[in-house]
């Protein structure tokens, strides 16, 4: 008989909480905590205190990861939780309610009256549905509401590029009133906890240095409508462009300036030396705009690429210069050799000589002319190798000065 009883126990047990949970949800039905008039009961209107008392719905947000910040469609993605919760004297308590809140069912949101908040700058909202739908709702024992749902948010982010990749963004995430104005509904943060960023959040070209809370309420046609924001502050790692860019077409105008240390006449090997940097340095910069749209103003990145760009260039035209002072030199080389100006008569005394021998020389004032032109071109090497290094090192200092401050 006793050990009947102790195989009974476990299944009277199971037997008695489903019968106390079939109770509970018998009991628990959205007509339970509407006023004893249900026709008072507007799902529309906001449960104002007074008529000249606008409803305040206090919000809070837990900003779980950003990713996904894309500077050529201007937006970032975030998942974030997000909480509302509002004070409803309307409503009645449950009769079993003795906790301190309760969850409710969520397929009572489209009876009972919540906030019309959207995401003013959102391009794309995503509910997230794994593995149960992600919201729930919470009544207080002091008949305040709590809605907590999680989402994935593509948000616009207006960014200027002016300094880029020296640039710190600024992106926002508003959160405003659709169709109440401010004079029934307005917006406003938790006082204890408004605002919960992990800490683990990490960006791959990006560091968020600053959150901050802010209030964007804004004045349209129709009314003044409530709006509230997280602003994110981004600045760029240089790190990737450091590498990817500015070393490498560091590199490239060094090497244009190889060119000084070649001979003058050794024209192919100078030439496509030039060239190839000049070429190179073009595909470098065309490469450092691929992720960026095509803007209309100045950026940093475009500054520093275009003096790299006059450095090469500079140092092709600097030996045009050299080339030409070149020829000039052996135009005259030909003319003192072909036309002889001045013709001198050596008397050869040797007595090994012959008695009478005699030489042809070159005039002295074509030799000088053409010995100077040569000493020329060979100065304009020389003091090349001494001041593009010098200007290109004072010009990176004051644009990594500028920009670095």
């Amino acid at each position: 008989m006793w050990c009947a009883l102790n195989q009974l126990a476990p299944i009277c047990l199971v037997l008695f909480f489903l019968q106390l949970q079939a109770s509970a949800l018998r009991s628990l039905n959205f007509n339970s905590i509407l006023p004893p008039t249900p026709e008072e009961y507007d799902n529309l209107q906001p449960p104002k205190e007074n008529e000249n008392t606008p409803t305040i719905v206090r919000f809070h947000v837990t900003v779980l990861s950003i990713d996904s910040i894309d500077e050529g469609s201007m937006t970032y993605v975030a998942d974030i939780f997000m909480s509302q919760s509002w004070k409803d004297d309307r409503l009645q308590l449950p009769e079993n309610m003795t906790s301190k809140y309760r969850l409710l069912p969520i397929s009572w949101l489209k009876k009972m009256w919540r906030p019309d908040s959207f995401f003013k700058n959102a391009k794309k909202v995503t509910f997230q549905e794994m593995t149960i739908p992600n919201h729930y709702i919470w009544l207080y024992s002091d008949k305040t509401i709590l809605y907590m749902v999680k989402l994935t948010l593509e948000l616009s982010c207006a960014m200027k590029f002016e300094a880029y990749p020296h640039d710190t963004q600024t992106c926002s995430l508003k959160m405003e009133s659709l169709s109440y104005t401010t004079d029934d509904l307005i917006f406003d943060w938790e006082s204890t906890v408004p605002l919960v960023v992990e800490p683990t959040i990490e960006l791959p070209q990006h560091i968020l240095v600053d959150t901050k809370l802010g209030d964007c309420t804004q004045e349209y046609s129709t009314g003044n409508f409530t709006c509230i924001e997280v602003q994110f502050t981004l600045e760029r790692r240089l790190g990737y462009y450091l590498f990817h860019t500015y070393i490498p077409t560091c590199l490239i105008v060094i090497m244009s300036w190889i060119s000084f240390w070649i001979k003058a006449d050794a024209v192919p090997a100078r030439v496509t030396l030039c060239v190839t940097s000049l070429l190179t340095l073009a595909t470098q910069h065309a490469q450092s705009q691929k992720s960026l749209p095509p803007v209309s103003y100045i950026k940093a990145i475009d500054i520093f690429m275009s003096t790299c760009t006059l450095f090469v260039f500079s140092s092709l035209m600097e030996y045009a210069i050299v080339n030409i002072l070149i020829g000039h030199a052996e135009e005259k080389e030909k003319l003192a050799n072909n036309f002889l100006n001045d013709i001198q008569i050596i008397q050869m005394k040797d007595d090994d000589a012959r008695a009478n021998g005699t030489r042809i020389v070159r005039s002295p004032s074509l030799r000088r002319r053409s010995e100077s032109s040569e000493r020329q071109a060979l100065k304009i090497d020389k003091f090349s190798r001494i001041v593009f290094p010098l200007l290109f090192v004072i010009l990176n200092v004051a644009y990594w000065c500028y920009y670095l401050t």
